[in-house]
């Protein structure tokens, strides 16, 4: 047991794509969702949230509350089936077709490492001398990719209440930087080969796209 889950988030409503079940889509011959859960298939606890269809054996499955409530709302009803002694999560949107084991790991390991002292575009990853919270991948424009990203359990647990508290108890709609709010984060450029892992499919051109990176 090394304390590491994942949590995949799958409920979203894809209307740029007509509503369909966008982590059921094929990219290089597979769901997306499959090569998300292929990319964590090292951690100990793999649970999906939302409309998933099969899934492979051990992975866990619930749906957020209510139903369609937004990714926050789902990761809280992902943390709900954690094993105690689960240390560190992944939240990852299930439709990142390029997202690779190395990619996680990378995340895992900015994680583990001391503060830093600056984003190298002078954005401080650390809040008042603590460690970072959570480790994100950031794009070429420095925007983070808040759903490929890795948590300190502890920390996302106290995000998720004291959003809910400000909001009267409900997550229903929450959005996802509502989270960071006040939060150590470090912001990881990926630095491996090949294509960016946080690249997410929301149209049928970035499917293509993703198909054409695949080959």
């Amino acid at each position: 047991m090394t304390g590491y889950a994942a949590i995949l988030l799958a409920g979203g409503a894809a209307r740029r794509m007509r509503g369909v079940d966008k982590p059921a889509r094929a990219v290089g011959g597979r769901p997306m969702l499959h090569r998300v859960l292929d990319a964590v298939a090292d951690a100990d606890q793999r649970i999906v949230v939302g409309s998933s269809g099969p899934v492979p054996q051990g992975v866990r499955t619930t749906r957020e509350e209510p139903p369609g409530g937004g990714p926050v709302a789902a990761t809280a009803a992902g943390l709900a089936l954690l094993d105690p002694g689960t240390t560190t999560v992944a939240v990852l949107a299930a439709d990142l077709p390029l997202l690779t084991p190395a990619a996680v790991a990378e995340l895992r390991r900015a994680l583990a490492a001391g503060p830093a002292n600056a984003h190298p575009a002078g954005r401080p990853d650390v809040v008042d001398g603590r460690k970072p919270a959570l480790a994100c991948y950031v794009d070429g424009d420095g925007r983070r990719q808040h759903l490929c990203a890795v948590w300190r359990l502890p920390a996302l647990r106290t995000a998720l209440d004291r959003l809910a508290a400000a909001r009267g108890g409900s997550l229903d709609g929450a959005p996802v930087r509502g989270l960071l709010a006040g939060v150590a984060v470090r912001d990881v450029s990926w630095s491996g080969s090949g294509p960016p892992p946080w690249f997410d499919c929301d149209t049928d051109e970035d499917v293509r796209r993703a198909e054409e990176w695949t080959r």
